[in-house]
């Protein structure tokens, strides 16, 4: 089985997957991780800042880190573009009971439907919130000029998946991002700051979740 259910420091459910050898989530905490590096130091950042925020992301997954953007979203306007080559099975994750947590019961209705949701097309998750799901592999990317407020960095790690965390990359992202957008990542390895601040990024190394002591908010300069 490539793919199997994981139990992490803090309750929450993650993915290990067998071929990549990695889990989707730090293993100290997914929910913990996800609301630290993705929630708190992204979406939270930006979220007084405009009507409308159009957030990227690099890696589908189980769908915690849009589970938790619209928790925070309450009536702010989302669209919300992610990429994934792969999807998870519909019944994995159901499996991953991220709804039980009494912070997103209200959102059962909702999580379901954004794993349901038709790929390659804007889909209505609420009156507030669009989805769109793009099943393309994260090297086909084109780069969307000044498109987006956010981007989730979410790939795989850079020793898994070197080419994800190049400058041909990175130049894309920060080319799509509005002036005075950012990007935030769990990463903090040298090279990845590195090549980030070498496309043009001011970079921000920030505290971590448990289990990891620095994160990056890379902000594209207005």
């Amino acid at each position: 089985m490539t793919n199997q259910i994981i139990q992490t420091d803090d309750d929450s459910l993650s993915v290990f997957n067998s071929i990549m050898n990695e889990t989707y989530h730090s293993r100290f905490g997914a929910i913990t991780e996800s609301q630290k590096v993705f929630i708190e130091n992204g979406f939270l950042s930006l979220k007084d800042s405009s009507e409308r925020i159009n957030i990227l992301e690099f890696g589908f997954g189980t769908g915690l880190n849009a589970l938790l953007t619209l928790n925070e979203a309450k009536d702010k306007q989302i669209f919300y573009k992610s990429l994934e080559l792969f999807p998870l099975a519909l019944n994995m994750v159901i499996s991953l009971k991220y709804t039980s947590n009494e912070c997103y019961k209200h959102l059962e209705s909702d999580f379901l439907e954004m794993h349901k949701a038709a790929w390659n097309a804007d889909v209505a998750i609420n009156d507030h919130f669009i989805l769109h799901k793009s099943q393309t592999d994260f090297n086909d990317f084109q780069t969307e000029i000044s498109s987006y407020d956010l981007i989730y960095f979410d790939a795989f790690s850079p020793e898994t998946q070197p080419a994800l965390w190049s400058e041909d990359v990175f130049k894309k992202l920060f080319d799509s991002l509005k002036p005075g957008g950012i990007l935030v990542t769990y990463s903090s390895k040298g090279i990845v700051k590195k090549t980030l601040r070498d496309v043009g990024f001011l970079v921000e190394r920030l505290n971590g979740p448990p289990g990891k002591r620095h994160v990056l908010r890379a902000l594209r300069p207005a």
